[in-house]
């Protein structure tokens, strides 16, 4: 099971708003350039975003977009759904079609998928963005310790072979 670009570009351009909006509104050239993501291709989730009630846009001088709620308010799915993903693993399950297979009412196998669906729909309405961004702190973190410890076992390990 894969994730287009529609659902991964937007929660990345999701986490770079909420990384970058605290001091005011986002031009989506900034986003496109750090996230590197095709402004044409921003454009069209952002409007897609905005409709959802994610973001909102500000136009002029110094405008972008800016998080209509707080990173803790947006989950995961929200983003992926307001772009037009669906969270269903095979299209028999997705509840928006009408199931265009026969087999539809004697199929096993499709209760399999509609479970697997429903999991995956509850583990990313369980995750915001607020906990991207508390994720990036504790790896930010973690890394910039560890980077000096392992450059004082290589300066101890080169001692010791002098």
């Amino acid at each position: 099971m894969r994730l287009s670009t529609k659902g991964q570009y937007g929660v990345r351009a999701m986490f770079d708003l909420a990384s970058y909006s605290q001091n005011g509104p986002v031009p989506l050239k900034q986003i496109s350039e750090r996230e590197e993501i095709s402004l044409n291709y921003l454009e069209q989730l952002f409007l897609k975003l905005r409709k959802a009630g994610l973001v909102e846009s500000v136009r002029g001088p110094g405008g972008g977009y800016l998080l209509r709620k707080r990173p803790k308010e947006i989950r995961i799915s929200d983003i992926i759904r307001a772009v037009e993903e669906s969270l269903a693993p095979i299209s028999c399950i997705e509840p928006k079609k009408k199931p265009k297979c026969h087999r539809i009412d004697v199929c096993i196998p499709r209760l399999l998928w509609k479970r697997l669906g429903e999991r995956i729909t509850q583990f990313l309405d369980s995750n915001t963005l607020d906990d991207l961004l508390q994720t990036r702190k504790r790896e930010y973190t973690r890394i910039t310790t560890a980077k000096p410890q392992k450059e004082n076992e290589r300066r101890k390990e080169k001692q010791g072979h002098e």
